[in-house]
């Protein structure tokens, strides 16, 4: 149903604890030496067949709890559909209505979305039509075919979202949820057209086994992880090879044991004293065994560790970050909202992991307290790529403010679906910013480390770095960006200066028209421009005055200056 992803870490903040997932890879070697002739299919291994058996659990708990099925019951019918035990069968239950609850809350979402490109695709829908009707008046054929293709796609698109928005709308009302693809919705399409064999989709539907850990029980009992001589092992129970040797009193079957399926379990080195501590303390742990196209199985194990003390204290100030596609922009801010130098001796981590070729991650220093790390390969590498060079930015941003003992301010930018629907170029960028991953990583590692991270509203950050404090540093603009984010978090409040009302007085002398210049759009003081000046006009003289949030809003000040650096290059 999801896409797995290789070396993946998450860690997820959940009641001042930290489930923290590790993954790695089983090389099973003990098989049992018998097979079951009611659940085997062919020369299927009993490890393979006891995942199917999970998988289709699974598919038949969705479809039953759809129908208002209960959990109770359905745990007592599924053990004897399937063969399994008990704790196997509810938490093919448990994922299944983990699915269905994740649905129900992405509804809301989707909707909004979904309403918010419906507007947007109307409008341009409108435009479209003008420009149709215009190139019909002037009667020029070339105009009048492409205006054709503009309306016809723009109608297109406008009955397409009507037509989601309808759906999801019902599906609302009526308390379900939209069909939902076990396997992968695009792979299915892939099958449909020919592109993929069928083998290839059973094998995606059959492919995971899960248990929950258990703290009465050493951990977890269906799939145990041991330390062994020196090395990691993993057992598997593999229940449908249990046969029913009895009755209890109570008329419940007696099963014989069941057989595992043993293997050693590599993990990546740096996690290892972990699980060991994990195994040593007897705590709970939940295994997911996932098997891929090459036949390997991949484990990720999930545990709950106690959210570390702060290191950092946020009366020293703030590290500002400004995040961008080939990297992160840092500001060390005090707590009076000024640029600090660096300590003596200070030094950029260089990550040990990289080499790969001369210049894959670069610093750039400015001894007043700006730094920036570009790593390059951002912008265009690959997934798997990405996701390791951004982690290792992460480590490096995190081990800075650690040595600074300050906590961590980052923007809290959204780039949701709905704005992906205005042009090709934004859509391009949006879509290959790596900014979400980049925040991501960066609060997880934080909160690992007892780093403090605060979130702040990004608006016009850039706009303010760029009027009061990048010509005053002599930086970029994503330094005074940083600058900026850092003075946010700490809750100062960005006034117009006198330099600043300089520089606005200044523009509107350099655009005003001399005597024998000609008029022209576009030199001078245009209509738009002069719009932009008297709105500054009105705007200046209260702006200091006002609460924060209204300096802050979208037509603040700040916005209608945006606005005249863009007219004014």
């Amino acid at each position: 149903m999801k896409k797995q992803r290789k070396n993946k870490k998450r860690m997820i903040e959940l009641n001042g604890d930290i489930k923290y997932t590790i993954c790695g890879e089983w090389f099973p070697e003990a098989y049992p030496a018998y097979r079951s002739e009611k659940w085997g299919r062919g020369d299927e291994d009993p490890l393979g067949t006891e995942m199917r058996l999970f998988c289709a659990c699974e598919r038949w708990a969705f479809n039953r709890l759809l129908g208002g099925r209960s959990r109770e019951e359905l745990k007592q019918e599924g053990q004897r559909v399937f063969g399994l035990n008990s704790r196997y069968c509810d938490d093919a239950i448990l994922k299944a209505r983990a699915i269905i609850e994740s649905q129900k809350e992405l509804q809301a979402l989707e909707i909004k979305e979904t309403e918010a490109k419906l507007a947007r695709a109307k409008k341009k829908f409108r435009w479209a039509a003008k420009v149709l009707d215009k190139a019909i008046k002037a009667n020029d054929p070339a105009k009048i075919e492409h205006a054709k293709r503009a309306f016809h796609g723009r109608k297109a698109r406008v009955k397409k979202l009507a037509a989601k928005l309808a759906e999801l709308q019902d599906h609302k009302a009526n308390g379900t949820i939209p069909k939902v693809v076990f396997g992968g919705r695009a792979l299915w399409r892939q099958i449909c057209r020919g592109k993929a064999s069928r083998e290839e989709w059973r094998h995606t539907r059959q492919n995971r086994l899960y248990a929950r850990g258990d703290e009465t029980k050493g951990g977890n009992p269906n799939m145990k992880v041991a330390y062994q001589e020196g090395r990691f092992t993993l057992a598997v129970t593999i229940f449908h090879l249990s046969e029913q040797k009895g009755t209890d009193s109570k008329g419940r079957p007696i099963m014989t044991r069941a057989p595992r399926v043993e293997g050693e379990l590599w993990l990546p080195e740096k996690h290892r004293l972990k699980v060991w501590e994990l195994l040593l303390s007897g705590a709970p742990y939940n295994v997911e065994l996932i098997r891929g196209r090459d036949d390997r199985y991949r484990v990720h194990i999930v545990f709950t560790v106690t959210a570390p003390e702060l290191v950092t204290d946020p009366n020293r100030g703030y590290l500002g970050i400004d995040t961008n596609p080939d990297g992160v922009a840092l500001a060390n801010v005090n707590y009076f909202g000024q640029p600090e130098p660096w300590p003596e001796g200070f030094t950029v981590p260089y990550p040990k992991a990289l080499h790969k070729f001369a210049g894959e991650f670069q610093t750039i220093v400015h001894p007043n307290g700006f730094l920036y790390i570009k790593i390059p390969e951002l912008a265009y590498s690959r997934s798997f790529r990405r996701t390791y060079l951004i982690g290792v930015l992460a480590q490096v941003v995190v081990n800075i403010a650690r040595v600074l003992g300050k906590s961590i301010a980052i923007e809290d930018l959204d780039f949701g679906k709905d704005r992906l629907d205005t042009h090709k170029k934004f859509n391009r960028m949006a879509a290959n910013f790596p900014y979400r991953k980049i925040t991501e990583a960066i609060i997880r590692k934080a909160y690992k480390e007892g780093v403090g991270v605060k979130p702040v509203r990004p608006a016009h950050t850039s706009t303010i770095g760029y009027w009061k404090y990048m010509e005053r540093y002599g930086v970029t603009i994503h330094h005074a960006a940083a600058l900026a984010i850092a003075r946010r978090a700490i809750g100062f409040k960005e006034h117009i200066t006198k330099e600043l009302k300089q520089k606005i007085q200044a523009i509107k002398e350099k655009l005003n028209q001399k005597a024998n210049s000609l008029p022209g759009e576009g030199k001078g003081m245009t209509r738009k421009v002069k719009r932009q000046i008297m709105r500054l006009g009105e705007k200046v003289s209260v702006h200091n005055g006002l609460d924060r949030y209204k300096q802050e809003s979208f037509y603040s000040v700040w916005h209608d200056l945006k606005q005249l650096a863009l007219s004014s290059r």
